[in-house]
């Protein structure tokens, strides 16, 4: 028996070929479905193809034993479908990704529009060089961190260049004075040639040595100022009293003066050791200069403090923080030899290794220089 789908005649056939409905193709009878209908039992299922056409075949026994029936269904439609499918899936497909692109276009414009401004202000700056040069306004997401980080840089490097024009400025003044000495005591030599008494020339000479020292000191100060040579120093635990002790001796070697170091309770600080050395250093020879002779100079070290206490005349209470600026000279002190650097080294180096240092009136006379850890 053959059966075509959608047709309702069936007719029995033995041949080769399985017969469909008037009109429709002859299904191929194959060997294992003759036997399905030799036997009349099981069932077998298959693939043919029938006038060019795909078919799925199912060969089944009939309940009586006699024969079989074959039915035919074919797959035109389920390929139809299925190119269907592949057209509305590819349609579908190609309109989603158009829209995740034109959503994805305009959500990173969005979010990149801060990042280009960001970038038009950083190359205006890089062009002019004008770091004064105002950002846009940062956000609360990460690129509005990265904003107030480069915004945080630029105001870095604007302090920098304002420092470094400062000390271009102050030092180029500083270093007029003893050149200008240096320049007359010259001219003096060379007009003279010979014809001054010793004496004068002796002082003279004394004179230029002076001044060329002086000017030695304060160009050796200006570069350590600028360039701070212990950058590459990694902090480690310092000893305070060790600290003090050495720079004891070496003072006590090169001016004779007796230098106490009086310690109570000494902790550690971290620190710089080579930087905090010429702190104490420097508090030290200040201390040495403005104390007069046969007076004590105290080093007293508690806790995480280190202080420098001296006998002289004090400092008036305003100048006392402006004692650690540049170049600065107290009232009365004009005349005493110095740079005008040394607290100022002891200021920016303190400050680069978050300490703090500061200047107190000592009773009943004197000063005390104060250098305090972390």
């Amino acid at each position: 028996m053959v059966r075509s789908p959608g047709r309702s005649r069936i007719r029995r056939d033995c041949g080769s070929r399985g017969c469909c409905a008037p009109g429709g193709p002859a299904l191929p009878v194959s060997e294992r479905a003759r036997e399905v209908a030799r036997t009349g039992q099981g069932w077998h299922q298959e693939d043919a193809t029938a006038d060019g056409t795909p078919y799925g075949v199912l060969t089944t026994a009939r309940p009586d034993g006699q024969g079989a029936v074959m039915v035919g269904q074919t797959y035109a439609g389920v390929t139809e479908v299925d190119e269907a499918f592949l057209r509305r899936i590819t349609v579908t497909s190609a309109a989603a990704a158009s829209v995740c692109a034109l959503l994805s276009w305009l959500v990173l414009g969005r979010l990149l529009r801060p990042v280009r401004r960001l970038a038009r202000a950083a190359e205006h700056i890089t062009t002019t060089r004008d770091l004064a040069t105002p950002l846009p306004a940062a956000g609360r997401d990460e690129v509005g961190g990265l904003t107030r980080a480069f915004e945080s840089m630029v105001g870095a490097l604007h302090r920098s260049r304002e420092q470094q024009q400062r000390l271009v400025q102050d030092a180029s003044h500083e270093l007029r004075t003893p050149l200008t000495s240096v320049r007359g005591c010259a001219e003096l030599l060379q007009r003279a040639r010979g014809r001054l008494a010793p004496e004068d020339e002796e002082q003279i000479l004394a004179t230029l040595v002076t001044e060329t020292v002086a000017l030695d000191e304060l160009v050796r100060e200006l570069v350590e100022l600028a360039t701070d040579q212990w950058t590459a120093e990694g902090p480690e635990p310092v000893d305070l009293p060790a600290a003090a002790e050495d720079s004891a001796r070496r003072f006590h070697r090169r001016t004779g003066r007796e230098i106490a170091v009086l310690a109570d309770a000494p902790a550690p600080v971290l620190a710089r050791p080579r930087a905090l050395q010429r702190c104490v250093d420097n508090l030290v020879g200040n201390a040495v200069k403005f104390s007069p002779d046969g007076t004590p100079v105290e080093i007293r070290v508690t806790g995480t403090r280190l202080a420098v206490r001296d006998h002289g005349p004090g400092i008036a209470p305003g100048d006392r923080q402006a004692v650690f600026e540049r170049f600065y000279r107290a009232a009365g002190t004009q005349s005493t030899p110095g740079s005008g650097l040394g607290l100022a080294i002891v200021h920016d180096l303190v400050a680069a290794d978050h300490g703090t240092v500061f200047a107190t009136a000592a009773r009943p006379t004197g000063l005390t220089g104060r250098r305090a850890g972390h």
